[in-house]
């Protein structure tokens, strides 16, 4: 049965509230909101909505959550200029767009959308986790000026290769899994990375890592498991630490000496 988008008017919305959550609420459109003066965050998950409209008056809005709509396009976002998190996951974004005003994002998430490039993100200066999970991204590209990043997704993409991560030296987390990669490079710079997930890829070899000593380093799903793999590593139940692996550049060394027959 097809579902009609619900009226504005017809939800009672309280003008003194921080949190305003209308989850699932079959909203069409984003309308009436400009009486919150208080606001700091709104949810409208799982609504209708097609447009981003009609919120230049939130300007104390901090956080705001547009997960699973029917979004085709970052707009109409410039005035939020004290915005802390926006998530526009599981949407119909095809670019990462009208972002550039907002450069006290911390965090921003567009997990599965139809985005094939990383661009339009380099005011974002204060931003520390990336989400693009779930995309058509080919390259990592044009995040050299995010020098705050702690944490960045890029897993369920069709990146072929580590790059263009030298300037991020801040970061603790890459999820790379389920992509196109065949070999780990390009992570030199990356001396205070903790995790790394790259299971679902065709990485036979572990290697690359010799300056990812500063901490303990957890590598999750490492291996592709080829024919010499011997036995399957690309589980995220797996983890190889780098305190024993650095001096393991071949994966059946690895595999012999990590589990002995």
């Amino acid at each position: 049965m097809l579902k009609l988008p619900v009226d504005m008017e017809t939800i009672n919305l309280d003008r003194d509230a921080e949190d305003v959550d209308l989850n699932h609420y079959r909203i069409g459109k984003i309308e009436g909101f400009e009486v919150l003066k208080k606001v700091k965050t709104l949810c409208l998950r799982q609504n209708l909505i097609k447009c981003i409209e009609n919120l230049e008056e939130l300007q104390s809005l901090r956080e705001l959550d547009l997960y699973d709509n029917q979004i085709k396009k970052i707009e109409n976002l410039e005035a939020l200029t004290e915005l802390e998190i926006l998530d526009i996951s599981f949407n119909l974004l095809r670019n990462i767009e009208g972002v550039d005003k907002l450069t006290q994002l911390k965090k921003l998430f567009l997990v599965n959308n139809k985005i094939s490039k990383i661009e339009n993100l380099s005011n974002l200066h204060q931003l520390q986790m990336l989400e693009l999970g779930s995309n058509r991204i080919r390259a990592i590209e044009n995040i050299d000026t995010l020098t705050n990043l702690e944490s960045l997704f890029l897993g369920k993409n069709k990146i072929t290769k580590l790059q263009n991560l030298d300037a991020l030296t801040n970061l603790t987390v890459l999820s790379m899994q389920s992509n196109r990669l065949t070999k780990i490079e390009g992570l030199q710079n990356l001396v205070n990375l903790r995790e790394l997930y790259l299971s679902h890829n065709g990485i036979e070899v572990i290697e690359g890592l010799e300056n990812n000593v500063r901490h303990p380093l957890s590598v999750w799903g490492c291996v592709g498991g080829g024919q010499q793999a011997g036995r399957q590593l690309a589980s995220h139940h797996t983890q190889a630490s780098w305190a024993s692996v650095r001096k393991m550049p071949c994966l059946q060394r690895f595999i012999r000496e990590t589990f002995p027959s």
